[in-house]
This record gives structure tokens, C-alpha cells and sequence, in this order.
């Protein structure tokens, strides 16, 4: 799991990352912890169409495509599958999948697919849920619900009608273990973080579109009565200051939230909320606890520290980008 990889690189024993279509330094907690383990490997890989946070950190970026540049499928959580059709080429040259050809082959393993399509019959043959998908059914069909099979050759539109899938559930009896995350005289506020409906996820897309403009920045939602207590009011920049970092965003006063709750959203890089929420995790999961994080805040007048070697850290990177080598049909 990817926390025990921050751990086991920072242990000096996790050494290589490759990693497509993630940014993992801006969707997970402690971004200064998620950094230095980053800093520590010895090689890191970013596929992307973009240059993301997490591409800041790469040695080597890969170049991704859009969903406009790549013939393929998606799945969505009514397990259908859907086709995706190209409709121009790679700005980049190639598709995700012929990059991966193209690695795989370097590596000394030959892969001979000439289509997605060859991809997704290997998929059916070895995968029981699949063995009847194929991409002429879906195009026949317009899209298919896995399972999708002998038993089920145009899919599966209700699963666990009468009973589930495996036969009887299985319930298994767990411990509730309560957070470690607890409110102090020092930290008397909890914060919880979430997502906004025009920002997808860390904004990686959405940020460089129209819809920044219902959603420009990060703000942090404070309840009236807990901004009477600090002298602050709605627009004033604030610090908000865990057992993790530190960081300051604008407020928002506003009775979304119930006092001694604060929320922010974690769209901008910029802003540093995962800066501030700790690497404490779920004991069977590892499901970062980004709902639970003792803060405190207050009036401020400037950047914190993070945020301010954050603007360093990122002129640089773009004036690396900007110096790039330009791609030539040899380099492709």
C-alpha cells in the first residue's frame, strides 16, 4: 500500500516508483512527509498529461494521453464497461497502452498487441467475470455489465438479487478502534477535508478549465462563533496549524459548519491542506484519516514557510519544463 512505500523509501529499502495518472503529493496526507520519501528513491517514473506535483519529483516523465487520444474502455461503479473511441492522434506520439509496449519491450519482455482490443481478449480469456467481453459486444450492445460470462452472456444489469455472488455473506467481528487524532488546548479545533462539485479530485484537469471560476481557491469554512473568538472575519487570511505543518489559506466564515469543526477542500497545490493533515491511518485499510485533524488557527499576515518554499520549489520545476527539449519525430 502506498503509505508502507512512503515508509519502506524513507527506511531506504523502496528505491523505484512508477506511477500513471496519480498525484499522489497533492491527494495524500502529509504532503511534506509524502515529499520526503519521494526525495529518498533512487529513480521515479510519472505518466502523465500533465505536469502534476507529483511529476515535480520524477526523473523520468512519460508522456500520457486524453481520453480524446486513445481507443479503450472504462468501467464505472455499475461495473459497465464502456467504449472509448479515438478521435485524434497523441499529441504525444503514442497511446498509455503502446507506452507500456514500449517499456515492457525495453525491459527485455516482448509484448505483440496491435490493438486495445487484443488487450481486452486477453482480459476475457483470463479473467471468469469477462470471459464474454469483447469489443464487438460492446459495440453491439452500446455497453456491458460485468459479470459478463457462460452464465451471463449480455451481463449482469443486478448482482445479489436472490443471494450473493460467493454464497452467504461473510461478516467477520472487528475491534473499533477510536482515532489517535484528539482535540488539546493547543489544537481545539478538529478540521475535515473533502471535495467541491466543480474541481474533480486534486484539480489536476479541472483547475486549467472555466470551472476555476466558481472555485478559485482553497478557503477554510469556520464557524462564526469560533471566528468571534479569534478576531477573525470572512475574506482575512488565517493559519491553520496541526501536529503535522502548517499552512494559511483564506477563511470563510460560514454555519456549514458546526463550531469546533473547520473545512477546507484540496484542489490547489498552493494551498497545503494535505500540508496539515497527519499520516495517521485505518488499522486494516490504510485509508488515510483525512476527516480527523486537530488544528488550531489564527489571524495571520503571510505565507507559511511551506508555502513559501513551495513557490521556490515550483518556479523551479517550471523553468526546467520550459528549458525541455523539444520533441522530434526520431524521439517519438
Amino acid at each position: 500500500r502506498i503509505p508502507n512505500m512512503f515508509e519502506a523509501a524513507l527506511d531506504g529499502t523502496f528505491m523505484g516508483l512508477y506511477c500513471q495518472g496519480e498525484d499522489i503529493v497533492q491527494s495524500d496526507p502529509n504532503t511534506q512527509h509524502v515529499a520526503a520519501a519521494l526525495s529518498s528513491m533512487e529513480c521515479i517514473v510519472v505518466q502523465d498529461i500533465f505536469l502534476n506535483e507529483t511529476a515535480k519529483y520524477a526523473h523520468v516523465l512519460l508522456p500520457g494521453s486524453s481520453f480524446l487520444e486513445k481507443d479503450g474502455t472504462f468501467t464505472n461503479a455499475e461495473r459497465r464497461i464502456s467504449r472509448v473511441r479515438k478521435v485524434m492522434p497523441p499529441i504525444a506520439g503514442y497511446s498509455d497502452w503502446e507506452v507500456t509496449i514500449l517499456l515492457s519491450r525495453a525491459l527485455g519482455y516482448e509484448m505483440d498487441y496491435t490493438h486495445p482490443s487484443q488487450i481486452m481478449d486477453e482480459i476475457a480469456r483470463l479473467t471468469p467475470t469477462f470471459h464474454g467481453v469483447s469489443y464487438e459486444k460492446i459495440d453491439e450492445m452500446g455497453s456491458i455489465q460485468w459479470p459478463c460470462n457462460e452464465d451471463a452472456p449480455e451481463g449482469t444489469p443486478i448482482m445479489h438479487i436472490d443471494e450473493f455472488v460467493r454464497g452467504k455473506g461473510k461478516f467477520v467481528i472487528t475491534k473499533f478502534i477510536a482515532s489517535p487524532e484528539k482535540v488539546t488546548r493547543r489544537f481545539p479545533l478538529l478540521l475535515t477535508t473533502g471535495r467541491i462539485l466543480s474541481q474533480y479530485n486534486v484539480g489536476a484537469q479541472t483547475r486549467r478549465t472555466e470551472n476555476s471560476r466558481w472555485h478559485e481557491e482553497d478557503r477554510l469554512e469556520i464557524h462564526p462563533v469560533d471566528a468571534e473568538d479569534r478576531g477573525i472575519r470572512d475574506g482575512d487570511w488565517v493559519g491553520i496549524e496541526s501536529r503535522a505543518g502548517h499552512t494559511v489559506l483564506r477563511a470563510q466564515v460560514s454555519t456549514r459548519m458546526q463550531p469546533g469543526v473547520v473545512y477546507t477542500t484540496f484542489h490547489f497545490p498552493e494551498s497545503g491542506a494535505n500540508v496539515i493533515t497527519t499520516d495517521a491511518s485505518d488499522w486494516a485499510t490504510n485509508c488515510p484519516e483525512y476527516k480527523v485533524t486537530a488544528v488550531q488557527v489564527s489571524h495571520v499576515q503571510q505565507p507559511s514557510e511551506w508555502q513559501r518554499e513551495y513557490s521556490r520549489f515550483n518556479t523551479t520545476q517550471l523553468e526546467l519544463l520550459s528549458k525541455r527539449e523539444p520533441l522530434t519525430t526520431s524521439g517519438k
